[in-house]
């Protein structure tokens, strides 16, 4: 059933942000927690990042696998009690607030996870439904458990450095390394039962609150990914597993030389051939574990810039045409967001307007520096949204609105301020506010605005590598009682309240 045409607002604040008292947050008791503290504030809406196992970078954008979950996602508790182990969970250098440290996160918590998972093996536990996850799951499992435990065995994420056989997935080599590694695919097999087990009962706990949760697929995969190595063909690579292109973005007004991503791009004449089995299953998948999902990067599907494999930067790329409806159609009937932020074309609008999907609208672009006047058709401003829309103040990529704020020149916080009709103080609970009072079917708030929080508090810094993108977290005792009683309030005025 589409639900995209009721009038709601949702959250923006990934698993990893919340409080927990072991580096990172977890699909345990304070994920139930702030879900009861959303409901209560007539919150309808959870959006989240992708879940996939993170890599280099820590970016849920370029996961390990398209379809396995984020092992460090697991809370420790519920394992602890169905084993009785009494782990000291307890992190005094990287308590339950602090930024994400995800180097020693791993180097603490996978040790005490696979000790579990072993515990799990052989225990006299009933293993009917492990069993029956892993027939369901073997089209990707298999794959995934066997690579996560070569990744270990060489150290490397890198499949195209391992033994020529194993990269080039030989079928002798194959069976030689998933007998020498049996015991360590068992172990991946059982953090991933762990893993969906946990989610499906959050995501029962939110839509029992009557909190739908918002997904998300980045439009590309990994290089160094478990669907690049078993899928080589679906991308553009030679027969050694080299890349040929890479994935990127054009030259702008901020980026002169462009940005390299360097993700594999995609071949789409072999996914046409048998009509994007693999994009469906990827859809499919991702749909069962989320109400909704916002298809990241939307307008690579009209075209998308492609640079030439080995390039120093992305100027010499050109555009080339996406697969557009011959894919997306198989997507009509499903609640989607598409990501249509950046260059669009009228070829992209065109394809957004066929498919049906709501486009996002950010307000922080709806000030353009480059003007220096009040441009009042800016797509970006409330009163210019269309219905079908989904509105933010600010995404995971962007600045909090405060830390927006805070850095504008004083004639455009004056024109913000003037359009906004409050002092500085309240900037951005305007700003917020005019989302919920617009047209937009749907407004989602990122959890740093609700707290009116600087840049300190910013998720991501886009084209960068460092230890404060993704880390956030977020800390109970800044949430005051006036902020969730200004939520409701403002949630209950503009009907966006459903439960």
């Amino acid at each position: 059933m589409n639900t995209m045409n009721i009038r709601r607002c949702g959250v923006l604040i990934h698993p990893t942000s919340f409080p927990s008292p072991f580096g990172i947050g977890d699909f345990g008791q304070e994920a139930r927690d702030i879900l009861t503290m959303l409901a209560n504030a007539k919150v309808s809406l959870w959006q989240i990042l992708p879940l996939g196992p993170t890599g280099y970078g820590d970016s849920p954008y370029a996961a390990r696998s398209t379809f396995a979950g984020n092992e460090l996602l697991i809370d420790l508790r519920s394992l602890d009690s169905m084993f009785g182990i009494g782990w000291p969970y307890h992190d005094p250098e990287n308590d339950c607030t602090g930024r994400v440290d995800f180097q020693r996160v791993y180097a603490r918590k996978m040790p005490l996870l696979k000790e579990a998972a072993s515990l799990f093996i052989n225990s006299d536990a009933p293993k009917d439904a492990y069993k029956a996850f892993c027939k369901k799951h073997a089209w990707w499992l298999d794959d995934y458990a066997l690579y996560q435990a070569l990744v270990n065995h060489y150290n490397d994420s890198r499949w195209q450095l391992w033994d020529p056989d194993l990269k080039l997935r030989k079928k002798s080599a194959l069976t030689k390394w998933t007998k020498q590694l049996s015991h360590e695919i068992e172990i991946y097999k059982v953090l991933q039962y762990f893993f969906f087990t946990q989610w499906d009962d959050l995501h029962s706990f939110a839509n029992n609150l009557g909190i739908q949760i918002i997904g998300d697929i980045p439009i590309y995969v990994a290089g160094d990914s478990v669907d690049a190595w078993t899928n080589p063909r679906l991308f553009k690579m030679d027969k050694d597993g080299n890349q040929t292109a890479q994935a990127g973005c054009p030259p702008d007004a901020f980026t002169a030389l462009g940005q390299l991503w360097g993700n594999p791009v995609y071949n789409w004449e072999e996914h046409e051939k048998d009509d994007f089995a693999w994009w469906r299953k990827r859809m499919e998948m991702t749909m069962r574990m989320v109400d909704i999902v916002r298809i990241d990067h939307f307008r690579g599907f009209e075209s998308y810039w492609e640079v030439p494999a080995g390039a120093e930067n992305a100027v010499t790329g050109q555009w080339i045409p996406g697969p557009g409806m011959k894919l997306l159609k198989h997507f009509k009937n499903l609640n989607v967001i598409g990501e249509d932020l950046g260059f669009i074309t009228p070829e992209v609008a065109e394809l957004k307007r066929k498919s049906g999907f709501p486009g996002m609208k950010i307000t922080q672009f709806a000030w353009d520096l480059s003007k220096g006047y009040f441009d009042t058709s800016n797509a970006f401003l409330p009163f210019n949204f269309e219905t079908n829309c989904v509105a933010y103040t600010g995404t995971h990529d962007n600045e909090t609105t405060r830390g927006w704020y805070n850095g504008l020149p004083d004639n455009y916080k004056d024109l913000v301020r003037r359009y906004c009709q409050c002092s500085d103080d309240d900037v951005v609970w305007q700003m917020i506010r005019n989302n919920l009072s617009s047209v937009a079917n749907t407004v989602v708030i990122p959890m740093q605005d609700i707290l009116g929080l600087d840049n300190s508090a910013r998720m991501n810094l886009p084209a960068s590598v460092g230890s404060s993108n993704w880390s956030w977290r977020y800390d109970p005792a800044l949430m005051q009682d006036w902020m969730l009683g200004r939520l409701r309030e403002m949630i209950e005025l503009y009907g966006r309240a459903h439960h």
